[in-house]
C-alpha cells in the first residue's frame, strides 16, 4: 500500500505576486506547499520564497539550474537562505553538478531543510522528442529516467522528478533513496494541457510519488478548495 505521506504542492503558474496572492488567499489554508516556477521567480526574486515562508507556506522552487556546479552552487545556496524546502537542477547536468547543488544547498540551509531534486525528462516531451533534442536515437523515455536518477543518487541529491509513468520503475532499481516528484497530476477526466505523460493523483501515489505537482487541476478549477480536497481525499483512500 501508499503511504500517507505523499504530499501535494500547488503550482504558482502566475506571472506576478498578484497572481500568487490571489491563489494562495483562495486557498488559505487548505494548501500548505506551493511552488514558484521560473516565470514567478523572474518576475518577483527570492523575496516571493521570503514571502510564502512568512505566511507559513513550505516552497518548492522549481528554477531546474543547469550551470558549472560553481554556479550551480551558489545559486543553491542563495535559494535554500531564503527557506526553499525543495530545489530543482537538470539531472543531466551531471554528478558532479548535482553535489554542488546539494552542498550549496546545506550551506543556505544548514539543518538540512532544502533538498535538491534532479529533473530527468519533462513531461511535455516524448521519446521522439527526446530523439530530436539530444540527436539520438532508439531513445525509450524510462532508461533515459532511470541513467539519469543514477546520476541523482551519485551525487547525493534527495530525489527525482520524473513523470507517474517511469515512477515505479524508479522505485525498483532504487527504492526509497530517491523521492519522486511527479508532475502532470491531472483529475479524472481533466484536461492534459501542455503534458504528454499524465497521471491522477491516485495513480500516482500508487506508483511511489512523495510529491505531486497541482496546477490547473486545482488553480484553474472552479472551486480551486473543493479540487484539492477531492486531491486530499483520493490520497487518503491509498492509505
Amino acid at each position: 500500500m501508499t503511504s500517507p505521506a505523499v504530499i501535494p504542492i500547488v503550482a504558482l503558474d502566475v506571472p506576478d505576486r498578484a497572481g500568487a496572492e490571489a491563489v494562495v488567499r483562495g486557498l488559505g489554508e487548505a494548501c500548505g506547499f506551493y511552488k514558484v516556477g521560473l516565470e514567478l521567480f523572474s518576475a518577483e526574486g527570492p523575496g516571493i520564497v521570503s514571502w510564502l515562508r512568512e505566511l507559513g507556506k513550505e516552497v518548492f522552487v522549481d528554477l531546474k539550474l543547469h550551470d558549472i556546479p560553481n554556479t550551480v552552487q551558489g545559486a543553491a545556496r542563495s535559494v535554500a537562505r531564503h527557506g526553499a524546502s525543495l530545489l530543482t537542477v537538470h539531472a543531466s547536468g551531471g554528478r558532479d553538478m548535482i553535489a554542488a547543488a546539494v552542498d550549496g544547498a546545506r550551506a543556505g540551509r544548514p539543518d538540512g531543510g532544502c533538498g535538491i531534486l534532479g529533473v530527468t525528462i519533462l513531461t511535455s516531451m516524448d521519446a521522439a522528442g527526446v530523439e530530436s533534442a539530444w540527436g539520438r536515437t532508439g531513445v525509450t523515455v524510462q532508461d533515459e529516467v532511470l541513467r539519469l536518477a543514477g546520476l541523482v543518487a551519485e551525487g547525493q541529491g534527495a530525489g527525482i522528478v520524473c513523470s507517474g509513468h517511469e515512477a515505479a520503475a524508479v522505485r525498483s532499481a532504487f527504492g526509497d533513496r530517491l523521492g519522486l516528484l511527479i508532475p502532470g497530476i491531472r483529475l479524472p477526466g481533466g484536461e492534459t494541457h501542455d503534458q504528454r505523460r499524465v497521471m491522477t493523483p491516485a495513480a500516482a501515489a500508487e506508483a511511489g510519488a512523495r510529491w505531486l505537482i497541482l496546477g490547473r487541476a486545482v488553480t484553474g478549477a472552479a472551486n480551486p478548495v473543493a479540487a484539492l480536497a477531492e486531491v486530499h481525499r483520493s490520497l487518503a483512500g491509498m492509505a
